[in-house]
């Protein structure tokens, strides 16, 4: 009888804990703190080490370790105070949606960080600019697109770290990250880590497949007009961008620069 009683109290705690490990394996930590790789949310290196699934994470290897808050703040602190941006793109947004994709946050390396943030860097300003400037005078609906209508009234220009735009853009990439971005496209400009995680989105899909042929096929991959001759000034400023980030990431920019 004693030892059935003592096996139940022992099945209840098993189960109590296994509830509250479920529970916290959600996260929905505070900004300031990391979600460790069991789910609970702390400071120390037991949480924003190895394993960090998102927050200020430091572990070796980890997209918080080279995403540094000093590498983002030396781009985004060149933006001018009056910028829309420099009070919304934020490092640890970052961190969090390059978490929310785990095929990058565990394979990424400083060179593709030297990459992915000189385009930022020139799409937005230093982080200036959350929508495109006078993106809401063009039209960016692709009627004949019929997969992705576009909905009444909204517009579809340049919005967040690669100015995601166009209809069939915003639709596929809503659908990934399981939110209406045709029917809401303001999405992207009023929540940062949406902003970035639409970044990733477009650059897991158009831009990493062809980071192995150098830094001028992912200015292709991003805009193929500036290439040829189309716009030699922006090339070289999206090149400048990369040479100064790997130089302060500790990597050599490869060949193939120019597109």
């Amino acid at each position: 009888m004693a030892l059935t009683k003592i096996s139940l109290v022992l099945l209840l705690c098993l189960l109590g804990f296994y509830s509250e490990t479920v529970k916290s394996q959600n996260c929905g930590c505070a900004t300031n703190l990391c979600c460790s790789q069991y789910g609970y949310c702390g400071t120390t290196d037991a949480y924003c080490g190895a394993g960090c699934r998102s927050g200020p994470c430091t572990g070796s290897g980890s997209v918080g370790s080279i995403v540094t808050q000093g590498f983002f703040n030396n781009i985004i602190n060149q933006a001018s105070t009056g910028c829309a941006g420099k009070s919304f793109y934020t490092r640890d947004s970052f961190v969090n949606a390059a978490n929310s994709f785990p095929n990058f946050a565990s394979s990424v390396t400083r060179r593709e960080i030297a990459t992915m943030f000189a385009h930022f860097t020139h799409e937005t300003g230093h982080f200036c600019y959350i929508e495109e400037i006078n993106g809401a005078s063009r039209d960016y609906c692709d009627e004949n697109n019929r997969q992705y209508p576009c909905a009444p009234g909204k517009g579809y220009y340049g919005r967040g770290p690669i100015q995601l735009s166009w209809n069939y853009n915003y639709g596929p990439c809503g659908q990934s990250l399981g939110l209406n971005l045709l029917g809401q496209p303001e999405l992207v400009g009023s929540n940062p880590t949406v902003a970035f995680r639409t970044g990733l989105w477009f650059w897991m899909n158009s831009v990493r497949p062809v980071l192995n042929q150098g830094f001028g096929a992912t200015i292709r991959a991003i805009n193929g007009m500036e290439c040829n001759g189309g716009n030699p000034n922006a090339v070289n400023v999206r090149i400048m961008y990369y040479k100064n980030y790997c130089g302060q990431l500790g990597v050599d920019p490869g060949p193939n620069l120019g597109c």
